[in-house]
């Protein structure tokens, strides 16, 4: 059980954009904790309503009234400075803590806090370890960045002393945490509006590593060499993963593919045989996700059938290569990735499976990724048939670089490949619906609304 020792001089917590996908998870804990937890948001969402229905008071808009009986206020990093909320707080002299920071208090509390981080695959990672757990039965609290289906939801309040956390490297927010465990998957250029480069990256995680107590545990990609330059950060015990490297504590090889793309492959541990495991979501890249999560798995004592089954039983979460229906024998998939290494990931998995075109429909995420990665985007994407880009996705930012979607489309006919830019999701829809063919593939992809299209393509049917 955590030890919520610290927490206890805060009976009651409010959480200002309480439906964010880390916030509800924060809340739930807390309410399960005993603690009096409200909250408030800015828009209802099916996060707020799940919340609602758990018996956690929320509000939509701002809630004073709340705000002013609590003695400690959680805030997301997307509340501005001055929010109502967070302006009377600070009038009244209530404690404001941003959700980081309190997020590191809630790992504190665990003697055994696991967290996945790595530039790709912590979703995926987190959500394995998670199950790997649960089929272990030890009953683990759980937070991962999108919806699984076996958890109804992105969190899980458990009672024991395992928390399973997938930890992001945005604005070096894992830096706040008090990990026992660290999966780092692969660290590669990504948020660069943040970190400036490559290098900077990899200082930041050789700082994440140095948090990992003596006795505690890293595990590594090994086929990664920026991985390789920080395990020696650490004294604690290194396991370590690939299947390009075979003096890796964890191999997969004989690795094959069935007509849904799906691995099956033998893991080996110290050159011995350990376990044939097989997946039931594509990609070589799930096999080094689901190594990390075996190596995790067998220093926590977990069988090896346990394991096997947990790990056939993922079907995928929410968004990462997600099977949205058909039209016209045309399969239609949803998927997360926004970076040019995801998207490549994404191309090969899909390459493992059968059909006869494929159509990739991508949203950029961010002006400064789009403009910082342009060559990269416009290489990866080349390895779809049919190429369609529609308007980039702001989320935080304000176009000051002088980017936009039709230099990537631009870019990618440099390449000799045609592409099409279309703005318009309706005239999108309109366009694949009259040129995709029985048994094509059509997959949306990126990190915002894109994500929208793929009903609207299996509706029509």
């Amino acid at each position: 059980m955590a030890n919520i020792e610290e927490l206890k001089q805060y009976k009651h917590i409010h959480l200002i954009g309480i439906g964010g996908v880390s916030m509800s998870g924060i809340a739930e804990i807390l309410h399960y904790w005993g603690f009096i937890v409200t909250g408030s948001d800015s828009s209802e969402s099916e996060v707020t309503n799940k919340l609602l229905k758990n018996h956690i008071p929320v509000t939509i808009g701002h809630d004073l009234e709340n705000l002013e009986k609590s003695n400690l206020v959680v805030y997301s990093a997307a509340v501005k400075k001055d929010d109502v909320e967070l302006v009377r707080a600070k009038e009244l002299n209530i404690p404001v803590i941003e959700r980081g920071t309190f997020l590191g208090m809630l790992t504190k509390a665990f003697k055994n806090t696991i967290c996945i981080s790595g530039t790709h695959g912590k979703t995926t990672t987190t959500s394995m370890v998670s199950l790997c757990f649960l089929e272990a039965c030890k009953d683990p609290t759980i937070q991962v960045g999108a919806y699984l289906k076996q958890l109804d939801g992105n969190y899980r309040v458990g009672n024991s002393e395992y928390f399973i956390i997938e930890a992001c490297e945005y604005v070096e927010s894992y830096l706040k945490l008090f990990p026992r465990t660290e999966v780092i998957l692969n660290i590669d250029n990504d948020h660069l509006d943040y970190f400036g480069t490559l290098e900077n990256i990899i200082k930041s995680f050789a700082n994440y590593v140095k948090l990992i107590p003596e006795n505690g545990l890293l595990v590594i990609n090994w086929d990664d060499p920026n991985c390789k330059l920080i395990a020696r950060n650490t004294l604690a015990k290194v396991l370590t993963y690939g299947i390009k490297n075979e003096n890796a504590n964890f191999v997969a090889r004989n690795i094959t593919f069935n007509s849904n793309g799906f691995p099956t492959f033998d893991v080996y541990y110290n050159n011995n045989f350990y376990k044939t495991i097989s997946l039931s979501i594509p990609g070589k890249h799930n096999v080094m996700n689901a190594l990390a999560c075996i190596a995790v798995c067998h220093e926590y004592g977990i069988e090896k059938e346990d394991m096997k089954n947990a790990l056939l039983k993922y079907t995928g979460a929410h968004r990462r290569f997600e099977y949205k229906g058909s039209f016209n024998n045309v399969n239609v998939y949803d998927d997360y990735g926004h970076h040019p290494t995801e998207i490549i990931a994404t191309a090969n998995a899909l390459k493992q499976k059968k059909y006869n075109k494929s159509w990739v429909i991508f949203q950029p995420h961010t002006y400064s990724r789009t403009k910082n990665l342009l060559d990269d985007f416009a290489n990866a994407l080349i390895n779809f048939d049919n190429i369609i880009v529609t308007d980039i996705y702001a989320a935080r930012e304000n176009n000051t670089y002088d980017i936009s979607s039709k230099d990537l489309v631009n870019k990618i006919k440099d390449l000799g490949h045609e592409a099409l830019y279309i703005s318009d999701f309706d005239e999108i829809v309109k366009y694949v619906k009259e040129h995709a063919e029985p048994t094509d593939i059509v997959l949306t992809l990126g990190a915002g609304t894109v994500t929208n299209i793929g009903p609207m393509l299996v509706d029509l049917n």
